[in-house]
């Protein structure tokens, strides 16, 4: 059987060599040599993905925290008559930044050790009319701290001001698991 394949594949490999030292007998005029093609290559376009960052668990987790204490909050201003808050990119960015600042550091504070509040903190990241912030840490749910964030009647009314427009939200986890909140609101 193996002699069989062997002898079919060399006569495969042979039979094109064959027309080929055939073929200039097959010619009926004078043999005129083959003008020479220009080749253009055919420019490819090979897409480069973008490298996509990958999450680790606690920044996922994080993540999943962040948008249920987004919709615990508005389902509360809904409650309590209040249109619901827009989430705003700079805000976000300004809570996080908080919130990673308090994971790091362990000081559990709205003023940083640089005397910078989070009005420093939401117009460095862009925001310009900051109304308020909430920080908690500890709570191992959005709703734990939710819940204390509204029996606590500063916190609350930072939530419930029917005059802010926009927040953003943020969870960083220390190197411990314990979890630091904050909220940033906006007037506009």
């Amino acid at each position: 059987m193996f002699d069989q394949v062997v002898r079919r594949v060399a006569t495969l490999a042979a039979a094109p060599a064959l027309f080929v030292l055939s073929a200039p007998a097959l010619a009926t005029g004078p043999a005129v040599p083959p003008r020479p093609q220009q080749i253009t290559p055919t420019p490819t376009v090979t897409a480069t993905p973008s490298p996509t960052p990958s999450l680790n668990p606690a920044q996922i987790r994080a993540r999943v925290v962040m948008v249920q204490v987004v919709r615990l909050t508005n389902e509360e201003r809904k409650e309590a008559g209040c249109p619901a808050l827009t989430v705003d990119g700079h805000l976000v960015t300004a809570s996080l930044r908080q919130s990673n600042y308090m994971a790091r550091t362990r000081l559990f504070s709205h003023v940083w050790r640089d005397g910078s509040t989070f009005v420093d903190r939401s117009e460095q990241s862009g925001y310009q009319a900051p109304a308020g912030e909430n920080i908690a840490w500890g709570y191992r749910s959005a709703t734990e701290v939710m819940k204390a964030w509204m029996a606590s009647p500063g916190h609350r009314h930072n939530i419930l001001n029917c005059e802010a427009k926009s927040f953003g939200a943020g969870v960083a986890f220390a190197v411990d698991g314990t979890p630091y909140y904050t909220q940033v609101f906006g007037w506009k």
